[in-house]
């Protein structure tokens, strides 16, 4: 398969996915891929950051890591990848653009490879389950990043192939950052090992996961409520 042959694959998977004739769908997509909507997530996920450590060296190490994965994972796409590959998303891609549906005359800035938007919270995703360890947890951070992903390309703003790449990034970046959180965590720290009900084998307490879970929750259910009063 030759390079033309994969781009039109990633055009036509795009067409699939990208918009629909629903109002209510478009202004939830709309609500969902804005940053701020994520604000009380974000808050949360500092929540149990500093109510399951110990020590201000704990915490900041934790916070420290976070602020990591999002450096990286935006750094090298928008600061350095975007610009010198320089491929059009599909809203602005002079050939493409007027074959998609944009909502709301969103079209973002000219270029699209790869997507920060599946590095950054891909990377968040990763970061915290490796931290956390928790099963249920888990599925929720990497499905609210898939979710971030769809909305992506439903609004015509990334292709497949962006998503693929940002995703696989943000992978690398949470892992790495992970390990290197370990290996300090280690050396501030000592070795202990959570044996409860209560808590996570990395000493998490399964009702500050819930908190989070609940506020995840509600947000989507938010923006379904926000869609219905627009609509």
């Amino acid at each position: 398969m030759d390079i033309n042959t994969l781009l039109e694959l990633d055009r036509q998977l795009l067409s699939s996915i990208n918009g629909s004739s629903s109002l209510l769908l478009d202004s939830m997509m709309m609500t969902l891929t804005q940053g701020f909507t994520w604000i009380p997530l974000y808050i949360t996920l500092i929540y149990i950051v500093i109510k399951n450590n110990e020590t201000m060296a704990q915490i900041l190490l934790t916070i420290g890591s976070v602020l990591l994965c999002i450096l990286l994972a935006d750094g090298l796409a928008d600061g350095i990848v975007k610009p010198l590959v320089g491929r059009w998303r599909p809203s602005n891609d002079p050939i493409f653009k007027y074959t998609i549906d944009i909502v709301d005359g969103l079209r973002a800035n000219k270029y699209g490879f790869f997507s920060a938007h599946a590095a950054n919270t891909f990377s968040l995703a990763m970061f915290f389950s490796l931290l956390v360890r928790n099963k249920l947890f888990t599925v929720f951070m990497v499905g609210w990043s898939l979710l971030n992903c769809y909305t992506r390309m439903y609004l015509g703003l990334h292709y497949p192939i962006d998503i693929c790449v940002g995703l696989i990034w943000g992978a690398i970046v949470g892992i790495s950052v992970y390990l290197l959180y370990h290996h300090i965590y280690k050396r501030i720290s000592p070795n202990e090992n959570y044996i409860s009900t209560q808590f996570t084998s990395t000493g998490y307490a399964l009702g500050s996961l819930d908190v989070v879970i609940l506020i995840m929750t509600a947000t989507i259910l938010c923006s379904v409520f926000i869609a219905i009063m627009q609509y």
